[in-house]
């Protein structure tokens, strides 16, 4: 039965006539403070993740933010399953930006990984509390007694206790510092598929994004920016967009010119009718034909060496065999279905934002350097995220926009985003040009690795993460990095560097397996045979994908991929056919993945699929192109989304692992594009080095 649903609002009008109860979690400075409550108080609340009411429900609360991903359902899973909750009488509410919850920064596939034993510990503190409650009430040995589903038995008379009628009791005693943990033997709610807390909401309508936000004497915004990235207002004329019916008024921010109206329509249209003379910048001079010159000029030298061992030249100038390529991946925009947004109120010293983020924590800091307030004084609170892919995790414009304008016009206002705004003026997952020598042995396996990455500036993060530590032994390696800056802003998209490097990394793979000629599957198993993790999943994939046991459909290839992202090992086999066009169609993908223990398998199963659909539309159609500093493409009639007719069947194989959680939501597209593109080359005997597939000629 899934869990009930609150808001915080809700909760907040509701608690307050609640009565006596237990709150726990693992903040430790919270924890040290013991377990009563202030004078006077009705309800008790150490730190911010559980509460026990008096008449046993749960509340679970949650630091991270719902963008599809299912950690509104996972986290307080883990939770409740050392609580030893009622998962029924579990409501899971939605934090607000506070310290309380630690880092709230939700991206890196972190969630769950970092959150697991905290959460645990969480859990298993409030269980110890209420068992000691129950042994003081009965007068009983602790140890005779033993908590289960939301209830402390004491087990030689068999008699019960609700957690409700614990909570006033266990609210007196001392918080634990270390709880004991379940063996993962007794776990009851991890592991199983328990529907997403979330999706009631999604499916009646009552979910509320940031789009959704509404509050009384609102007014909404639209902003006018340079089409160049880096250009600046010269000057402007408001009166066009002021005789518009339903305009308020014309706001100069930081980012361009500001719309106030009545409504969306209005301050859509006052924005279109708006004169503007724009100062461009050094961006106007780049295109991207320039851009690629200049990234293939700079591959031409050495660039910073990132990472290095032995002798890379030596050994290449000596090997009997030797393989080169050049790899170009586009620069990509997240394209979240819901396009950026945010409402924020400022008045009386304070700030509060109603936003769809993933970085709460830095949307609150964003918002008191551009207001001059207190970190303090901002309240953010955190709605659902019509996608996230890492747009709304880094830098905050999208924020900062709406809490300058709040307090400049002195009324709460709402700035919307339309889906050319989101486009056009957004953070792009980098465009990298790279060259590649690999040296075999006389087994055919790589004696030696160069990968020379060129790419624009930005974070090494962004742009190395998954080629400077590859999975296969390599005696030499080296990467180095070259920087061309074309003033585009960069920023983490799904993946993050490994949604391109794998790509890269396993299609290069491909190549060496060609030329030692070998199998692709059992070249890759040989050189990781060491690896037991890596060649269970290898297998698993190869296994069900029937790669050496059936062959293909008739005019049908198939590629395989493996891929290790962070404690997550995955392995991929897509199946595609060409067309005497040359137009791709992948008709089946087919993923083995070992995460460690799996929280919630279906949620887990999910989160793969919907990274192999995301990435497979980059693969095919995903390209950014640039035309004097301006992004060409509008909306999602020339920068395409993969259609439904055109999802591949999926298949998601769970390799069963007793290892803590890795990382599953981006974790399943980096090795996807390889996958697929090895897969072309088996059906057509021509690689693809540079993507989309479906670029024009």
């Amino acid at each position: 039965m899934p869990s009930a649903r609150v808001t915080r609002r809700e909760f907040l009008e509701t608690g307050a006539a609640a009565g006596a109860s237990l709150v726990i979690g693992f903040r430790l400075p919270a924890l040290e403070r013991g377990g009563h409550s202030a004078p006077g108080a009705t309800s008790f609340q150490p730190n911010a993740w559980l509460e026990i009411r008096p008449n046993g429900a749960v509340i679970i609360w949650t630091g991270r933010s719902e963008m599809g991903r299912g950690v509104k359902t996972a986290m307080p899973m883990i939770v409740a399953d050392e609580l030893e909750a009622d998962w029924s009488r579990v409501t899971v509410a939605q934090a607000d930006a506070d310290p309380a919850y630690g880092d709230q920064f939700t991206v890196g596939s972190r969630s769950v990984r970092s959150g697991f034993e905290p959460l645990r510990q969480a859990g298993a503190a409030a269980r110890e509390m209420l068992v000691g409650a129950a042994a003081l009430t009965w007068n009983a040995p602790r140890e005779s007694c033993r908590a289960h589903s939301g209830t402390v038995e004491h087990v030689p008379s068999g008699r019960r206790l609700g957690y409700g009628e614990l909570a006033a009791r266990a609210a007196t005693l001392p918080v634990p510092r270390e709880a004991s943990l379940k063996p993962a033997s007794e776990f009851h709610i991890i592991g199983t598929r328990v529907p997403r807390v979330d999706t009631p909401d999604k499916v009646d309508g009552a979910a509320i994004f940031g789009v959704d936000v509404r509050i009384p004497g609102m007014l909404y915004a639209a902003v006018a920016r340079c089409p160049v990235f880096g250009g600046r207002v010269k000057s402007f004329d408001p009166a066009p967009a002021l005789a518009l019916p339903g305009v308020r008024r014309v706001v100069e921010i930081a980012s361009g010119v500001a719309v106030v109206a009545d409504g969306t329509w209005p301050a859509f249209q006052g924005k279109q009718a708006l004169k503007i003379e724009w100062d461009e910048g050094a961006a106007a001079r780049w295109s991207s034909d320039g851009i690629w010159s200049a990234f293939a000029a700079a591959a031409e030298h050495p660039g910073q060496v990132v990472r290095q061992v032995g002798d890379v030249d030596a050994s290449l100038a000596g090997a009997a065999r030797t393989v080169e390529a050049v790899y170009q991946a586009p620069y990509l925009a997240h394209a979240c279905m819901e396009p950026m947004n945010c409402t924020a109120h400022v008045r009386g010293g304070k700030c509060e934002i109603w936003a769809p983020t993933q970085n709460p924590q830095g949307v609150q800091r964003a918002a008191a350097q551009v207001t001059g307030l207190n970190v303090a004084a901002v309240t953010v609170h955190v709605t659902y995220l019509g996608g996230g892919f890492g747009r709304r995790g880094g830098p905050t414009d999208y924020a900062t926009e709406a809490a300058e304008l709040a307090q400049k016009i002195g009324a709460p206002v709402q700035v919307m985003w339309t889906r050319e705004d989101d486009l056009q003026n957004a953070l792009y997952r980098p465009a990298t040009y790279n060259v590649l020598r690999c040296a075999l042995d006389a087994r055919g396996a790589p004696l030696a690795w160069s990968h020379r990455l060129v790419g624009p500036e930005g974070g090494s993060f962004l742009l190395t993460r998954g080629a400077d530590e590859l999975i296969y032994p390599l005696p030499h390696f080296r990467l180095e990095r070259a920087t061309v800056d074309a003033g585009i802003p960069i920023g983490p998209w799904r993946g993050v560097g490994p949604s391109q490097n794998a790509w890269v990394v396993e299609s290069f793979v491909d190549e060496l397996a060609q030329a030692a000629g070998k199998d692709p599957y059992a070249y890759r198993r040989e050189l990781v045979a060491s690896q037991p993790r890596l060649v269970q999943v290898l297998d698993r994939a190869a296994e069900r994908a029937g790669w050496s046991a059936a062959p293909a459909a008739p005019g049908r290839a198939r590629g395989i991929s493996l891929w290790q992202f962070g404690d997550t090992f995955l392995s991929q086999v897509a199946e595609v056919s060409v067309s005497d066009e040359g137009a791709v169609r992948v008709h089946r993908v087919v993923c083995a993945v070992d995460c460690g223990i799996a929280i919630n398998p279906g949620g887990l199963e999910a989160q793969i699929q919907s990274a192999i659909v995301y990435g497979l539309t980059a693969v095919l159609y995903g390209e950014i192109t640039i035309e004097h500093g301006r992004v060409v493409q509008h909306n999602f009639d020339d920068y395409r989304m993969l259609s439904l007719a055109e999802t591949p069947e999926i298949e998601v194989h769970l390799v069963a692992s007793d290892a803590p959680p890795g990382g599953v939501g981006e974790a399943g597209l980096p090795p996807l594009a390889p996958a697929v593109c090895n897969a072309v080359f088996a059906a057509t005997g021509k690689r693809v080095r540079r993507l989309p597939i479906g670029r024009p000629a």
